[in-house]
């Protein structure tokens, strides 16, 4: 069984779609990027950083989700 990893340059609205369990993970962190105009065109780096979160400890609790 192959492993999902997301990658931090994936586009926020690409990643909800195929992983619309990952609204929880925004959830957790209080970030309302979802609902966001910019989420089509940001990255998740982009989003995430603009709101003064640790991109690594996101991205590895994002990862962990997915891969349930």
């Amino acid at each position: 069984m192959a492993t999902t990893t997301i990658e931090k340059d994936m586009n926020l609205k690409d990643l909800l779609n195929k992983y619309p369990e990952s609204a929880r993970v925004f959830a957790a962190y209080g970030i309302g990027c979802l609902g966001c105009a910019l989420a089509s065109y940001e990255t998740i780096e982009q989003g995430i950083t603009a709101h003064g979160i640790n991109i690594d400890d996101f991205m590895k609790d994002l990862n962990e989700l997915v891969s349930k």
